[in-house]
Parts: C-alpha cells; sequence; structure tokens
C-alpha cells in the first residue's frame, strides 16, 4: 500500500530555502556561506530564516570577496565540511573563478582521491529581471569545459530542491545555478520531505514525434510554449529539459532525436561556445544517420546582455522558436 506524499506550494526561490533548511537540519557538516546570506537571508531571500533557525555558526555572512569566499570554502570542504556558497550574481563569479578552476576541481586528481571537494555555488543567473550590467549574465559553457566541476540548472521548484539536495550530498564541487526570471513565475506541489533528483539525468517535459527541443533553465518554459503553439499545427515536440549541463545526458538527447530525426538546442547564453556546441556534437556522434534536417539553434547573441529596453529582444523568445520548428519541419 502506497504512502500519500505530503506537499505545500512553493515556488523555485522558496524550494531552494526548503533544501538549504533540510541539508542544514540533517547534515551538521553543511554550511552556507555568502554576502548578506545572514540576517538579510540573501539578496533574493533565498537563505531567509537559516540565520535564526541555525545561528551563526551555520549561516555565515562573508566579506564582498568572491576568491576569498570559494577559496575559504575549498579549505573547509577539504577538512570534513560541506560548504554551501552563494555569489550573488553569477556575473559576480569572476573573481573566484581561478580557484574554481585552479584548485576545487583538480584536488581529488591531485590528491589521487585522498581528499575531495563536496562544495556546492550557488549563483542566480539570466536576463529578464531588468537588472545592471553584469548582473543578467548567462555564461554557463565556461564551466562547462572544465572537468571536475558539474553544472546543474532548475526549471521548477520540483526539482530545484531534488537537484539542490543531490549537489549538497555530491563529493565534488558543483555549480548550481538558478534562473532568476523564474524565481517567483509560479507555484508547483514539492514533497515536504527530503528527496534527491539525479544529476546528468535529463527529463522529458513534453513528447512529440517531430522535432526534438532541449533546453534548460528559463527556456524551458519557453520552449513548451513554442511547442504547445506547434502541436495546433500538426508539428508535435519533444521538449527535454536538459537539468544537468555537465556531464550531460547523452543517452536522453539520442534517444530523443533518434526518434525525432530533427532538433533544436535554446538557450539564452550567446551563440558561440555555447553548451548547444556539446549537445550538437553528442547528435553527431550518436545520431547523425537518424536526421532528417539540419540542427537549429535559438539563442542569445554574441554580446554582453543589453540594458533594460533591449533585454526582451536579446533572450529567445516562442516566436523565433516557433519559426525554428517550421523551419526544421519544412526542410
Amino acid at each position: 500500500m502506497s504512502t500519500a506524499v505530503n506537499t505545500k506550494k512553493l515556488t523555485i526561490v522558496q524550494a531552494i530555502t526548503d533544501a538549504l533548511r533540510e541539508m542544514l537540519a540533517e547534515d551538521e557538516s553543511v554550511l552556507v556561506l555568502g554576502e548578506d546570506v545572514g540576517k538579510n537571508g540573501g539578496v533574493f531571500r533565498a537563505t531567509d530564516g537559516l540565520f535564526e533557525q541555525f545561528g551563526d555558526d551555520r549561516v555565515i555572512d562573508t566579506p564582498l570577496a568572491e576568491s576569498g569566499l570559494i577559496g575559504s570554502s575549498i579549505g573547509l570542504a577539504m577538512n570534513g565540511f560541506k560548504p554551501v556558497v552563494e555569489i550573488q550574481f553569477l556575473g559576480f563569479i569572476y573573481p573566484g573563478f581561478n580557484q574554481l578552476i585552479t584548485h576545487a576541481t583538480r584536488i581529488r586528481t591531485r590528491t589521487q582521491s585522498r581528499y575531495t571537494v563536496p562544495l556546492t555555488v550557488r549563483a542566480p543567473y539570466g536576463s529578464g529581471v531588468r537588472a545592471p550590467e553584469i548582473h543578467s549574465d548567462s555564461t554557463e559553457a565556461l564551466f562547462t569545459h572544465i572537468p571536475g566541476l558539474k553544472v546543474v540548472v532548475p526549471s521548477n521548484p520540483y526539482d530545484a530542491k531534488g537537484l539542490l539536495i543531490s549537489s549538497i550530498k555530491d563529493p565534488d564541487p558543483v555549480l548550481f545555478l538558478e534562473p532568476m526570471k523564474i524565481y517567483r513565475a509560479g507555484k508547483e506541489d514539492v514533497p515536504t520531505e527530503s528527496y534527491s533528483v539525479p544529476l546528468g539525468k535529463a527529463s522529458v517535459k513534453r513528447t512529440g514525434d517531430d522535432v526534438s527541443i532541449f533546453a534548460w533553465g528559463a527556456m524551458v518554459r519557453v520552449a513548451e510554449k513554442a511547442a504547445e503553439e506547434a502541436s495546433k499545427n500538426g508539428m508535435h515536440c519533444d521538449v527535454i529539459d536538459l537539468r544537468t549541463l555537465y556531464p550531460l545526458d547523452k543517452d536522453a538527447i539520442a534517444e530523443s532525436v533518434q526518434k525525432t530525426g530533427r532538433a533544436i538546442i535554446v538557450h539564452e547564453a550567446p551563440s558561440t561556445g555555447g553548451v548547444s556546441n556539446d549537445v550538437i556534437e553528442i547528435i553527431n556522434d550518436t545520431s547523425f544517420l537518424f536526421m532528417r534536417a539540419p540542427i537549429k539553434k535559438v539563442t542569445g547573441y554574441d554580446t554582453p546582455v543589453p540594458l533594460f529596453t533591449l533585454e526582451d529582444d536579446y533572450a529567445p523568445d516562442e516566436k523565433k522558436i516557433y519559426r525554428a520548428i517550421e523551419e526544421v519541419t519544412r526542410f
């Protein structure tokens, strides 16, 4: 006899708070560190209430120094702790890039697995919230190029909680990217108890036999809307939420395109050097002879995210994705 699962309606940011609270309560080695994460509850209030519940030795306000924050957390991780670092915006992580790339990702190799770095770095990212320059960067591909660092992006509250719990429990470093645009875009049922969503596994959000659409983060919902519109005109799409960008779920990618023979990859990051190219490589390696049309990319432009008045023109939207669906279907 199955047991009913208790759930509550949460936004993505509330689900993240819930995951942090559960892990802090479950495991005394878990620490939350970052700029204003304590009394202030974080710039997006993702750590709201945790300081009061767990105290300043578990939820720690730090100086405005990303390199020192990540570097100190690497030392903590090597000595039995599981630090969860909040970087206020992905565009602020660059001063700490050296610590991630030179040290966090190499400790396991450098010590022949005598040490690991169970470090989770959380960072809001992406456009669509009218933020100033450097607050809207979508530079996930910088990090997927680095062996030893997992890169995870939830698109909904359920995955946000489960993926973050999995990230914190992982023995190696994880960059956990949180799409700002949909932080509070809606509420969904999220189990009240602790649960994990496996890293490295994609999720099928919609099924269809004509076109495979691969997306992540805020772009998943945009892709679903475009697929819904396309279905009204007889074009039925798989929509695959990749969820983990490194390592990619090669089996899920291959299974979908071998069924449909057509593929579109959607991301708001610049086109050149984007994760879309890694998806295309997987398709070419596993499924080239199944393809019925050239692969299309629907992406941001090779420019910084523009300010306010042009921001909506920068990121992929439903119309751009729909046009790509039409092109690959009619090829």
